[in-house]
């Protein structure tokens, strides 16, 4: 093969292999935005009837825990416990419950009702229209 048909191999190999890469990194209308774990800014978490009153549903693949400690108020927090990073697990009897050390926040706000946590879940700003929950 000639130097010059071999360059001109090479090249159209390399440009081909370019376009393909933009391609997969592009994001067109056909991209599957279901597949990922977070949520794009303002779609839907949750829907409200998914929160029990007086408790309410962690959303793992988000890091939230979104809590209703009186019908009709929403509220959400970090679900990483602050003692030792772990993930709450539940919520029940209006507590959100962690796991590895059994530390207990309150609903309504997130502070501690029982170590050994000594500070609340950070509070993360959502809103809620019509009954869907979504980031704020």
């Amino acid at each position: 093969m000639s130097g010059v048909a071999r360059r001109t191999v090479v090249s159209a190999a390399g440009a081909a292999g370019l376009a393909a890469a933009l391609a997969a990194c592009g994001g067109g209308d056909t991209e599957d935005k279901g597949s990922g774990t977070e949520e794009q800014p303002g779609a839907a978490l949750a829907r409200t009837a998914d929160i029990p009153v007086g408790g309410g549903k962690v959303i793992a693949g988000q890091g939230l825990v979104i809590t209703q400690p009186k019908a009709g108020e929403f509220h959400a927090f970090s679900s990483k416990c602050t003692h030792a990073g772990c993930a709450v697990s539940e919520v029940k009897d209006g507590v959100i419950v962690c796991p590895c050390h059994q530390s207990r926040f309150d609903v309504s706000d997130g502070s501690v009702k029982g170590g050994p946590a000594t500070a609340p879940l950070p509070p993360t700003p959502i809103q809620v229209v019509g009954d869907e929950i979504s980031l704020g």
